[in-house]
């Protein structure tokens, strides 16, 4: 076999459901920047219009170009707003920026857009005492837009400041409907969701508190072959530098990835691959070959597919094994593997 990158679409739109039943009446507005987190923008935008969406998110102008062509009646809406000289190519595109400045607010008057507050998170987005300026002038945004910085943890103070802050603007707008809660902001509760909510990273697999949930299905799944397998002695070392000795005789499979498909090299601590239902842990990260414990293992064979990301390789824990955040992993996954998308 070859190395491999499955995008469940089925499992994508499952995602999809789950988090609109748990948001309970809001709108799901996916969250499709970075190439739909590096799985391919058009084709998870396209199945969750089919199945229901009909209002999404990007990064960049350029992002919403090219998801206009493949969404066609959607809404679409760019999240760095109005950047100098790009107006006529968002009307254009028909494309609805969302506003991050008082100054934008005043070149965008007469088009449908978004406007960002920031509540607390010091990105992008007005003040809530900017807000409250623009009210008094007549600005009416389409969509009130803004981030919650810890939603990850339901116990930080953190997310009730920036609630009371998020309605204070959002009274001086009432007609106005109105956004806060990402993916881990629609699990703190209805006080979070109002009229929408923007879902991204467990769309596509990872936990909303950056820990798998039950809930969540994987829609990455990578798998490598087994390109070779050696008996490694006690005190041998193991790859580049010495970075791994063996600390007992060991039997080790090369799988044919690795840093350059996207499995972040740091991530040999504590990953762990799957093979028939069996742990295999991680030895060491190179650009081209993982190498694997298949000590406990012994019918491994050449040939053999590893599940690197999957339904068992679990994309939040690779993304702690890294020392990094699921959608790190995610949007590091590169064009290198054969790429196909199941259940479309």
């Amino acid at each position: 076999m070859t190395t491999r990158l499955t995008i469940d679409l089925d499992a994508l739109a499952a995602n999809y459901h789950t988090l609109r039943a748990e948001a309970a009446g809001a709108e799901i507005c996916p969250v499709v920047k970075a190439n739909g987190y590096g799985l391919g923008a058009t084709a998870v935008s396209t199945r969750l219009a089919a199945e229901g969406a009909k209002s999404f998110f990007v990064a960049r102008l350029e992002e919403g170009e090219r998801l206009r062509a493949g969404l066609p009646e959607a809404t679409i809406h760019v999240l760095d707003g109005l950047r100098a000289g790009t107006q006529s190519r968002l009307i254009a595109a028909r494309l609805s920026p969302v506003l991050t400045s008082v100054e934008q607010a005043k070149a965008w008057q007469d088009q449908p857009t978004g406007l960002h507050v920031d509540t607390g998170m010091n990105r992008l987005g007005v003040s809530v005492e900017e807000a409250l300026d623009l009210a008094k002038t007549g600005f009416r945004p389409a969509l009130l837009v803004s981030h919650l910085g810890r939603a990850d943890d339901p116990s930080q103070s953190r997310n009730p400041q920036q609630l009371a802050r998020f309605r204070q603007a959002r009274a001086a707008f009432p007609d106005s409907p109105a956004s806060l809660a990402a993916s881990a902001g629609i699990f703190l509760g209805p006080d979070y969701r109002f009229d929408s909510v923007r879902p991204g990273i467990s769309l596509y697999g990872g936990g909303p508190r950056e820990i798998p949930h039950p809930s969540i299905r994987a829609v990455a799944r990578l798998h490598a072959p087994i390109l070779q397998l050696r008996d490694v002695k006690a005190g041998e070392a193991v790859g580049y530098g010495s970075m791994f000795t063996a600390p007992r005789a060991m039997r080790i499979a090369l799988v044919g990835a690795g840093y350059a498909d996207g499995i972040i090299r740091c991530s040999h601590r504590t990953a762990k691959a799957w093979l028939d239902g069996c742990a295999l842990p991680f030895v060491v990260v190179t650009m081209d070959l993982i190498a694997v414990d298949v000590s406990e293992q012994p019918q491994a064979k050449l040939g053999d597919a590893v599940e690197l990301l999957g339904p068992h390789a679990l994309l939040d824990d690779l993304a702690k094994a890294s020392d990094s955040v699921a959608h790190e992993c995610l949007v590091h996954l590169s064009q290198r593997a054969e790429r196909v998308y199941s259940g479309g």
